[in-house]
């Protein structure tokens, strides 16, 4: 009796990589369309707010002119056009252009949610900085405005100064050290918990693990996961890390402790040991030392440094906040700590 010939159907004869391949084609297509219609939108604005500035220049011997001018024509336009021609968003037309008036200096990956927080920055640099790492991490719009309203420029400049910080973003320059990525303070508030007086490590813990991806963004450049509470065992001890990353630009293991109280001597101290462990064990011969971070409610800086060595650069603490902090918490911190630095300074000049 002849065996009955199984047909395979058309799906099946169809390689995995040939429909991946088409599958990469299609997506690539629809996000190319997708930034298109973006960057006709942005230039839409930018080329009203060119007309509108040219025609308000022919009244500028009237004061509200302008003011006149635009509250004019969104009355004429608005019932045809809709709310994206409010008076609002025709000023905000106007102030994109005298932002930027070169037309070739309009960034295609950057979308009019973008654009209209920056123009809103009167600081050039701080603008720039917000620019290109929009563009360099492909931030969308709420990322862009999350990592400005948390202020991750003021946060840099707090352990940096505005040179390095700029040629970092620029790509002038890779970070050349931890202090250049990490911020202090880390700013949480999409973990979501309540505000209380005390949480628990492993809630905290969890919380980040439930928002990995945010907190990805918020360690900064270059960080990916490695590992929850690895599991070391010393003789008969086993001892866990709370969260272990890597970081490609420095090429090395960053540890991260978690401590929900004030932080102590013994905290630094197991700190030590676990960056210990990975430099004698994980890391390979050719990567940088291992960082270790202490993330806790309330720092000691005086007893940190005393516990670690004078020309520690591997052990550092930041205090991270449950909400955004306001820009004047984070100018009245730059402030005391650029003063802190004159006065060191001073004390070394005199002595």
């Amino acid at each position: 009796m002849a065996k009955k010939k199984v047909e395979k159907s058309a799906s099946e004869e169809v390689s995995t990589q040939f429909v991946s391949d088409i599958k990469g084609i299609i997506s690539d297509a629809r996000s190319t369309a997708v930034r298109s219609v973006n960057f006709a939108r942005v230039m839409m604005y930018w080329r009203v707010g060119e007309r509108i500035f040219v025609e308000e220049q022919q009244g500028k011997e009237r004061a509200d002119y302008g003011a006149y001018l635009i509250k004019g024509l969104s009355q004429q336009i608005l019932p045809e056009f809709g709310s994206g021609f409010s008076v609002r968003v025709l000023e905000q037309s106007r102030q994109f252009y005298r932002t930027y008036p070169i037309a070739n200096g309009i960034r295609s990956q950057l979308n009019w949610s973008q654009y209209r927080a920056l123009i809103q920055i009167p600081d050039p640099d701080k603008r720039e900085f917000y620019e290109l790492e929009s563009i360099s991490g492909a931030w969308n719009s709420e990322e862009t405005l999350r990592q400005i309203y948390s202020g991750l420029y003021e946060r840099l400049l707090l352990s940096n100064d505005k040179k390095s910080v700029m040629a970092v973003a620029r790509k002038e320059r890779l970070p050349q050290s931890p202090q250049e990525i990490i911020k202090d303070p880390m700013v949480l508030e999409f973990l979501g918990l309540e505000k209380k007086a005390q949480y628990y490590e492993s809630d905290l813990e969890a919380a980040i693990m439930n928002n990995l991806s945010k907190f990805l963004l918020e360690l900064g450049k270059g960080f990916s996961f490695v590992e929850r509470q690895k599991r070391i065992l010393l003789e008969d001890d086993e001892f866990f890390p709370d969260l272990v990353f890597y970081n490609r630009l420095l090429r090395c293991f960053v540890v991260i402790e978690i401590k929900t109280k004030k932080i102590t001597h013994e905290d630094v101290g197991q700190l030590q040991m676990y960056v210990n462990y990975f430099d004698r064990y994980e890391k390979l011969p050719d990567e940088n030392p291992t960082v270790g971070i202490l993330l806790c409610a309330e720092k000691n800086d005086t007893a940190v440094k005393i516990t670690l060595p004078e020309d520690n650069k591997t052990i550092l603490t930041s205090k991270y906040r449950l909400y955004l902090p306001t820009p004047e918490q984070l100018v009245g911190k730059i402030k005391d700590v650029i003063q802190s630095h004159e006065n060191a300074k001073s004390a070394e000049e005199e002595g």
